[in-house]
């Protein structure tokens, strides 16, 4: 990750106090210790955000699990301490919710993918399951950075990152062969496009064009099976990727799942995911 991160923890911080903390200044800057708790299972995740707030707050801050742990039981307390943190209680309390807020985010998102990722093995699927780019404006680092710790895919991480055409891309330039012919000529040979298709037909156009990836979208159950069975026969020698998205959830996931599709790509792992709970609480 560059640099630019850590200036987004800055505006957090920020956005958080944006003229004067009240409550700081009623403890004042006495040493404290306190203890961060975990208090819900799942994968731990964000702690390099949590440490740079930490560290912008002047804390120090001990870290007794690893980032990408998965914590499948707590003890009768209900709760697990994950860190130590130390340092004046005026700055303890200015980072709390901000750290809290990015671990438990990041912890539901990376929680949910090693939750549809575990299934999509235990299935005997041998592709990739992915993200998408439906993430929340400001914090999209945060979520695909989640995504890689619960195990999955990123897919494309921005707008540059691959040449992916929709049906909007294809109605305004006429047809899927002129739409991937103009991408071909200004993304040259090192980006990679992709198109995305709602028949079979559509489908075999695209390769003829020369796409990368297909994907095949909103296809359902034996339909979306015998669709990528008669795509991979049909073209042996070129070379190509099927991607399925539309729909997936963990509910369905199960009657998608296909060895001829390469790519599974669902937003369900982090768009309207829960989160994991953790607190920070100064010790007595």
């Amino acid at each position: 990750m560059s640099g630019e991160w850590k200036n987004q923890i800055t505006k957090f911080l920020s956005e958080d106090v944006p003229s004067f903390d009240f409550g700081a200044y009623v403890v004042g800057n006495k040493p404290e210790t306190a203890s961060l708790y975990m208090k819900q299972i799942g994968v731990i995740s964000g702690i390099p955000f949590a440490q740079e707030v930490f560290k912008q707050c002047e804390l120090e801050a001990e870290w007794h699990y690893e980032e990408g742990q998965y914590i499948d039981k707590l003890p009768e307390s209900g709760k697990i301490v994950v860190a130590t943190v130390k340092g004046p209680a005026n700055k303890i309390l200015l980072a709390e919710r901000t750290a809290l807020n990015m671990l438990a985010r990041s912890s539901g998102i990376a929680t949910q993918s090693h939750i549809t990722k575990k299934l999509a093995d235990e299935s005997g699927y041998t592709g990739l399951i992915a993200g998408t780019r439906k993430t929340t404006p400001g914090l999209r680092l945060l979520e695909k950075y989640s995504m890689l710790v619960g195990g999955v895919d990123t897919h494309r991480y921005d707008l540059s990152s691959m040449v992916m055409l929709k049906d909007n891309h294809i109605t305004s330039t006429g047809s899927i062969t002129k739409a991937v012919k103009a991408a071909r000529k200004v993304c040259g040979f090192a980006v990679k496009i992709e198109v995305e298709v709602a028949t079979e037909e559509d489908a075999q156009e695209a390769i003829d064009a020369g796409t990368d990836v297909i994907m095949l979208d909103n296809f359902q159950g034996e339909e979306l099976r015998q669709v990528a069975r008669r795509l991979k026969a049909a073209n042996p020698t070129k070379s190509f990727l099927l991607e399925c998205s539309g729909g997936l959830t963990l509910n369905n996931l199960s009657s998608y799942l296909c060895n001829d599709i390469d790519i599974y790509s669902t937003s369900s792992i982090h768009q309207g995911t829960g989160i994991v709970d953790y607190s920070l609480k100064i010790n007595p």
